[in-house]
């Protein structure tokens, strides 16, 4: 089983379900949020699954759970969490540029 696969492509399902969620289920600033994170979600996803295609499988560890913490707290938020989860958002983006970072440096290296 290649875990890194699974759980970018359930990580690709879940941001389809919040961006159309957020798209034709919510209001104001929860369908921003919903959007926003399905938005990075997906991409991450996608990106999840090059890296490992390029066996670049650090950069897709950090896209994946970049992703669940960026995306999954505006998604808890949108839901009706505490707000100061939004503190937490940063993380998940910064473990995200993280990942970009590690991969162009793999591609220097060779």
């Amino acid at each position: 089983m290649n875990l890194l696969m699974l759980l970018a492509a359930l990580s690709g399902a879940l941001a389809v379900g919040a961006g159309a969620f957020g798209a034709h289920g919510a209001e104001g600033q929860a369908r921003e949020w919903l959007q926003t994170g399905g938005q990075y979600q997906l991409v991450h996803a996608v990106a999840a699954l090059v890296a490992l295609r390029l066996e670049a499988r650090g950069p897709g560890w950090l896209f994946v759970g970049g992703a669940l913490i960026f995306a999954g707290t505006l998604y808890a938020m949108a839901f009706g969490a505490p707000r100061w989860l939004g503190a937490v958002t940063p993380i998940g983006g910064t473990l995200l540029i993280l990942g970009w970072l590690w991969l162009a440096w793999t591609g220097l290296r060779g």
